[in-house]
C-alpha cells in the first residue's frame, strides 16, 4: 500500500523505535532491520531481480532515489511503530510512505514477506522515477509485479477468479472512477484486483495497448499531470472496456486449463 505526505512526517517517540540494528545496502535499496542478513540472502537477491525486471519491462530508468526498507523484527515492534508515527493508517501487513525527504518501506519478518517486500518496493521504484503516478495505477503495478517468477506477468488466479464472477454478477469495469480515487484508504479490494487486470491487460493484450502504458510512463517522468490514462486507451481502442472484459474472461479460462 502507498501512501504519499507531504512535507515532512513526525517520527515515532523513544517507545517506538525504527529498526536500524543492521543495514544492507545494495545499489538503490537499503534495508535497515533488527535482524541480520546476508547480502546474499534469498530476499535481497529477489529485490535486485525485481529492480531489473522492472526497468526492463515498463522501460524505465534503473537508477535514482534510494529506497528505504525498515524491516521490523516482530509485527508487535512494527505496529507499535506505525501507530506512534503514522496513527492515521489502518492496519496492513506493509506500507510504503513517500515524503519529499525519504522513499521508505515498513513491514516485518512474517509469512509472506517476500511478496509484500516486492509490493512496497515496487512502490518505492515508481516514486524514484516517476513526478508521479496515479494511485489506481501505483497499486495496479505494485500488484503486478508482487508475483514471484523468472518473468513477470503471472496470473493472480484468485484476482482473475473474483473479476470473472464479478462480471457474471453485472460488475463492469470503470478506469475513469479508479482515477477519481485519491486516497487509498477508500481503495476496496475489488479494486486493487480491477487495477492489477488493467495493468495485465495493457502489458500483454496488444502491442498497441502496452505502447500506451509505456508512454504514459515516460511522460510520468517530466510531468506530475499528464492527463488521465483512461483517455489514451479510449483513442486508442475505442471498444477497450469490452476488450478488457474478454481479457478477463481469458485470463480465468487459462486459470481453468491449468488446473484441468
Amino acid at each position: 500500500m502507498s501512501v504519499i505526505i507531504s512535507g515532512c512526517q513526525a517520527r515515532g517517540q523513544q517507545d517506538a523505535r525504527l529498526p536500524v540494528q543492521h543495514s544492507i545496502r545494495s545499489d538503490q535499496l537499503l534495508i535497515l532491520s533488527d535482524i541480520k542478513l546476508q547480502t546474499d540472502h534469498p530476499l535481497i537477491i529477489n529485490l535486485m531481480n525485481l529492480r531489473h525486471q522492472f526497468a526492463e519491462t515498463l522501460h524505465l530508468p534503473i537508477h535514482g532515489r534510494e529506497v528505504f526498507v525498515y524491516l521490523f523484527r516482530n509485527e508487535s515492534q512494527y505496529r507499535k511503530y506505525l501507530s506512534t508515527a503514522f496513527p492515521e493508517l489502518p492496519p496492513r501487513r506493509a506500507y510504503f510512505i513517500g515524503t519529499s525527504q525519504e522513499l521508505a518501506v515498513y513491514t516485518f519478518w512474517g509469512k509472506r514477506i517476500q511478496e509484500d517486500l516486492r509490493h512496497e518496493f515496487t512502490h518505492g521504484l515508481l516514486h524514484a522515477s516517476l513526478k508521479s503516478v496515479p494511485m489506481w495505477l501505483d497499486e495496479g503495478l505494485a500488484e503486478y509485479f508482487e508475483l514471484v517468477g523468472p518473468i513477470p506477468g503471472h496470473i493472480n488466479s484468485e484476482y482473475a477468479y473474483n473479476l470473472r464472477l464479478a462480471l457474471t454478477n453485472d460488475w463492469r469495469p470503470d478506469i475513469e472512477r479508479l482515477e477519481r480515487l485519491q486516497h487509498v484508504q477508500n481503495m476496496q479490494r475489488v479494486d486493487y484486483q480491477e487495477s492489477w487486470a488493467w495493468v495485465h491487460f495493457m502489458l500483454h493484450s496488444t502491442p498497441k495497448l502496452r505502447k500506451v502504458l509505456l508512454d504514459y510512463l515516460q511522460d510520468l517522468q517530466s510531468t506530475p499531470q499528464p492527463g488521465p490514462l483512461s483517455q489514451r486507451l479510449q483513442q486508442a481502442k475505442p471498444d477497450v472496456d469490452q476488450k478488457f472484459m474478454s481479457y478477463i474472461e481469458s485470463l480465468a479460462s487459462t486459470i481453468a486449463l491449468n488446473y484441468d
